[in-house]
């Protein structure tokens, strides 16, 4: 199947990396066999799994630039049936790195086309910019998942956000799509939660998924602790949105083959 998606949103503290660390873990919950891809140089999701992002040798940097193969840089079954390709603050270096560097935009794809047979899902973090990092991402992926924030602000950025898309599309990636969007840090004894879901709902034309991840102490917790939230707290509230999400997930990529 082979199936890549981003997750993306150039506004951070929306729950772009918690939805990576908890979406990838859910769907190898699932079975599927899924890679993760950190492509933040924050390496959030790298050290969400335990990993010490300082002292790996070779992360998504040395991928990008050639200097390691996409097998060097697999760590295998941090969790079962399920990888990483790690990441850390070189990465922040790229933009400058890749100035003077034919078809930039596609150094990820390239990569990632080599071994995309091997999974059923590869899933992307994005930085939380719309930058070189982000496009390589886009023109890897087959869908961009887009985690909106139940906040008065969640719109913001978000048209933004869909132009880059658009603009992808039509000029690097003809196959991109966007494959829905989904509601975190949800509380639904707010009604601020309740209007900015109907709010978004009225005012784009995109897929919304019924999961909605909610604002969930253990979720905040369970990064410290080197692990998703699937395996930290899986009675929790959260561990079952994120394998609510799974499935829908799931679902949408059966539906289309």
């Amino acid at each position: 199947m082979g199936r890549t998606i981003a997750i993306a949103n150039q506004k951070g503290g929306v729950g772009k990396t918690t939805t990576s660390i908890n979406l990838a873990a859910a769907l190898a919950q699932k079975g599927k066999k899924v890679l993760l891809i950190d492509a933040d140089p924050q390496g959030n999701t790298t050290s969400g799994f335990g990993v010490d992002k300082n002292n790996i040798q070779t992360t998504i940097y040395e991928l990008i630039l050639g200097d390691a193969s996409i097998k060097d840089c697999i760590i295998e079954n941090v969790i079962e049936r399920m990888s990483l390709i790690p990441s850390n603050m070189n990465l922040a270096a790229t933009e400058i790195e890749l100035i003077d560097i034919d078809k930039k935009e596609f150094l990820l794809k390239k990569e990632v086309d080599k071994i995309k047979q091997q999974y059923d899902f590869i899933i992307i973090d994005c930085p939380p910019s719309l930058n070189m990092l982000t496009i390589n991402s886009m023109t890897t992926a087959d869908s961009v998942l887009v985690p909106i924030q139940c906040e008065y602000y969640a719109l913001e950025g978000l048209s933004q956000l869909i132009h880059t898309i658009q603009l992808v599309k039509e000029r690097l990636n003809p196959a991109l799509k966007i494959e829905g969007i989904v509601f975190t840090m949800y509380d639904a004894r707010t009604n601020l939660s309740l209007q900015v879901v109907e709010n978004v709902k009225d005012n784009l034309n995109q897929h919304v998924y019924q999961a909605v991840i909610p604002r969930n102490i253990r979720l905040a917790e369970a990064p410290s602790h080197g692990m998703p939230i699937t395996m930290y707290a899986s009675k929790s509230a959260g561990a079952k949105a994120y394998l609510m999400l799974a499935e829908e997930v799931i679902a949408g990529t059966e539906e289309e083959l």
